[in-house]
């Protein structure tokens, strides 16, 4: 691929465990640095020490969910410009506008490819 991913830290929160170690794995094999979490609560206390650039958050999630999350990090200060693409299971339309609404900045569908992982990061960074 291209050095657009090389050194990206980029956040991974899926209470799946399959998610995460797939997109873990495609990513680090670009280059990516990944920190990944298993809900909102982990994920929100890992921002602020690890400061991705761009944080991919399932929507179904125990405890709080995905788009709790995404509004949570969009209000803070210093993380609200922090790109956040929603991922979840259906392919629904009510399901990306309500991450529209909470501030997400994209959505993929799971399983997703490679290529459809890479270019949603890239979608975001090119902008």
């Amino acid at each position: 691929m291209s050095d657009l991913f090389a050194g990206l830290k980029v956040m991974v929160v899926d209470d799946s465990k399959t998610i995460r170690r797939t997109a873990e794995t495609l990513l680090k094999k670009q280059g990516c640095e990944v920190v990944t979490g298993v809900d909102g609560y982990d994920a929100l206390s890992k921002i602020a020490d690890y400061k991705p650039d761009i944080i991919f958050i399932d929507i179904m999630m125990p405890r709080l969910d995905g788009y709790q999350t995404c509004a949570l990090v969009k209000s803070n200060k210093e993380f609200g410009k922090t790109p956040i693409i929603m991922l979840s299971s259906k392919d629904g339309v009510f399901d990306k506008a309500k991450g529209r609404v909470v501030g997400s900045d994209n959505y993929l569908t799971k399983p997703f490819s490679r290529d459809e992982l890479l270019n949603a990061i890239s979608g975001q960074l090119s902008d």
